[in-house]
């Protein structure tokens, strides 16, 4: 599977919206400005393209695990989708969205914090499944809601990120869908039973 059909088909799922990245994505090049970003007329503490530490994608992997569980295929840990959105992250997204989007860790982490008096790796699945609905539904407010000239929220592009991570895995595509890498022939049109898994595209 392509990089622009991998976006079209997260794009579908999200509801048609253009993700975070997607001109970089396509282009294969990361943004070229590494200057930190000027955030609210203060400079934040965080300079862009700084590589994600081992900790902090164990912490996404617990994210995109959360949003897309282990059921009778592998979740997305297993996936190890941490490890491909912090590269999306780093080498794809303008400074201006990698910084809102770390800031959106350290709001999950204070929020697990807050709600279970530990962090959020350490949390219970029943605990992050609940902050993170909450997320959710804040996230999908905010976005029906925001102007041209407001930014993604941060967990808008966390569930963006999870959804593309998995499903353009190995485990994503030949596990939690069905693959035929050479099939015999093209059939435009194919039955589809409800509750069977959809076919994945054509590498």
């Amino acid at each position: 599977m392509d990089r622009r059909e991998a976006l079209k088909r997260v794009s579908a799922l999200l509801g048609g919206a253009a993700l975070v990245g997607s001109s970089a994505l396509w282009s294969g090049c990361a943004p070229k400005d590494a200057a930190t970003v000027s955030e609210g007329g203060a400079m934040a503490p965080f300079t862009p393209f700084t590589p994600f530490t081992v900790e902090e994608i164990a912490f996404l992997d617990e994210v995109a695990d959360t949003i897309l569980p282990e059921t009778t295929t592998p979740g997305a840990k297993a996936a190890q989708t941490g490890a491909l959105m912090a590269i999306m992250v780093t080498d794809a997204y303008e400074p201006k969205d990698q910084v809102i989007f770390r800031d959106g860790m350290t709001k999950i982490e204070a929020a697990a914090q807050a709600a279970n008096k530990t962090s959020f790796v350490a949390s219970t699945p029943a605990q992050r499944l609940s902050l993170l609905e909450g997320l959710d539904k804040e996230q999908h407010a905010y976005m029906q809601s925001r102007t041209g000239d407001q930014p993604t929220h941060y967990f808008r592009m966390m569930k963006e990120l999870s959804l593309m991570g998995y499903f353009t895995s190995e485990i994503g595509v030949t596990q939690a869908q069905r693959y035929v890498e050479s099939p015999g022939r093209y059939d435009p049109c194919l039955p589809h039973v409800e509750g069977e898994r959809s076919w994945a595209a054509h590498a």
